[in-house]
C-alpha cells in the first residue's frame, strides 16, 4: 500500500529551519496521523509523500509558498492597548483571535508589548521559512467513509467537532 488520496498515514517527522534548528518533532511520541489528500498537512509535504510505502524515509525541503506562505509585512500592525482589554497576562508569542471586516475569524500573535500599544502579527509564525522535514512512514491504511467525509483522521477517543 502506498501513500495516496484517502489513505490514513502515520509518520514520524523532524522539522528544522534553514539554520538546522529543530522546530518540531514526533521523536519520543506517537507517530502523527493524517488523511492524505485532504490538506491535513502542508501542501509541499503532502505532495512529496505521495507514493511512499511503509518503512520509507525521506528528506523534504518545502518552500514558503508550499508551506505557510510568504511573509507579508502588512500582516504586522500596532494596535492600542485598550483593544485587548480583559486579556490577562498578555505575553509575547501569545495567540489572539481576531476578525476581518467580514467577521471571519483568524489568529494573530503578539510580537511586541509597548506602554500604550501592542504589535500583532497575522502571519503564521513559519511564514517565509523554507521548512526541512525528515520523515519516516510508519503505517498506511484505507480511510473510513466517515473520515473521508469529515476530511480528517478519527483516532480512538480523539474525535471532536
Amino acid at each position: 500500500m502506498t501513500v495516496k488520496k484517502d489513505k490514513v498515514v502515520e509518520m514520524h517527522y523532524t522539522l528544522k529551519n534553514d539554520a538546522g534548528e529543530v522546530l518540531d518533532t514526533s521523536d519520543g511520541k506517537d507517530p502523527m496521523p493524517f488523511l492524505q489528500g485532504h490538506g491535513n498537512i502542508i501542501p509541499g509535504l503532502e505532495k512529496a509523500l505521495e507514493g511512499l510505502k511503509v518503512g520509507d524515509t525521506c528528506d523534504v525541503s518545502v518552500k514558503p509558498e508550499d508551506a505557510y506562505g510568504k511573509y507579508h509585512d502588512e500582516g504586522v500592525q500596532e494596535i492600542p492597548m485598550d483593544a485587548v482589554q480583559g486579556i490577562d497576562n498578555l505575553q509575547i508569542g501569545m495567540q489572539l483571535q481576531s476578525q476581518d471586516e467580514q467577521g471571519n475569524p483568524f489568529v494573530v500573535h503578539v510580537k511586541e508589548i509597548k506602554d500604550e500599544s501592542i504589535v500583532i502579527d497575522a502571519n503564521h509564525p513559519l511564514a517565509g521559512e523554507t521548512l526541512h522535514f525528515n520523515v519516516s512512514i510508519e503505517s498506511i491504511r484505507d480511510a473510513e467513509a466517515e473520515e473521508i467525509s469529515h476530511g480528517h483522521v478519527h483516532t480512538p477517543g480523539h474525535h471532536h467537532h
